[in-house]
């Protein structure tokens, strides 16, 4: 059922952030540049035991914002069937899913807040997986944020839904990374042009880089839903050793290796 549309709001052009939010009941209080977040961005599931890779989603937002998201907002209620499908897939060979809560719905310039709450919440995840590989699956603001927190040394790779990549974006930190972009050929929102200018320099830079185009897709991921959640869940599966490269993927990598070995699939193999 779709919210009224008194309590919906479409913003933004290609040149910036459109993305749908449900309009907050009440006025929200601008988070300061240098107030610390009042608790962890890092949500993630309690485990019994260390998991063997963890998985990130990070929602979409907008370019400027400084008000608190609510806990239920559009952007990050569209993350919710690749969470399912991740956990459904991955969740009884030792892979555990989480998410990133932002203290801003904007990006907000040099303050880079998503990104911001993408470190931070990296660096709370380390001490409760060890070791263990991480793979960041990004949406739009959400994929921007994660390709800049990708030089953590937990991250193996990245996966970017209708990313947001502007020009002149960092890529040298992602040298031996891997980096799968999917952009809709019908988005709006941001440019398939400037994903695959991102690509091409990511993959100049040592990243293991590719840009897939989703055919008729658009910015929010509806048209063609299950294609999304499909190829994301096998992208990711592929870059943790789970499973093989999906063709889409293999088609514009060639032969270069996805990702660096992770051993996770002989693990299962051995469980099994």
């Amino acid at each position: 059922m779709s919210p009224p549309r008194d309590r919906v709001r479409l913003l933004g052009t290609r040149t910036g952030l459109p993305t749908l939010y449900e309009a907050p009941r009440r006025r929200r209080s601008p988070v300061s540049p240098s107030a610390a977040p009042p608790r962890s961005p890092l949500i993630f599931p309690a485990t019994s035991l260390p998991p063997r890779a963890a998985v990130l989603l990070l929602h979409g937002g907008r370019e400027h914002g400084t008000s608190t998201p609510p806990a239920l907002n559009l952007p990050g209620l569209r993350m919710r069937p690749f969470a399912r499908a991740l956990r459904k897939a991955f969740g009884a060979r030792g892979v555990a899913v989480g998410q990133v809560r932002y203290r801003c719905r904007g990006w907000n310039g040099d303050r880079e807040d998503a990104a911001r709450d993408a470190s931070r919440a990296l660096a709370d995840l380390a001490p409760r997986i060890g070791d263990a590989p991480v793979v960041l699956v990004g949406h739009s603001m959400g994929a921007r944020a994660a390709l800049h927190a990708a030089g953590h040394a937990s991250v193996l790779a990245v996966v970017g839904l209708a990313p947001w990549c502007p020009p002149g974006d960092p890529v040298t930190h992602l040298r031996d990374r891997g980096v799968v972009l999917l952009h809709g050929d019908r988005d709006g929102t941001t440019d398939p042009a400037e994903s695959a200018d991102y690509a091409a320099r990511a993959s100049a830079a040592g990243a293991a880089a590719a840009l897939v185009t989703m055919d008729g897709g658009d910015h929010a991921m509806l048209r063609h839903a299950p294609a999304w959640h499909a190829l994301t869940t096998a992208t990711v599966g592929a870059l943790l050793g789970l499973g093989p490269v999906p063709g889409e993927v293999a088609r514009v990598l060639g032969p270069r290796c996805l990702t660096r070995p992770t051993g996770l699939g002989q693990e299962a193999e051995r469980d099994a």
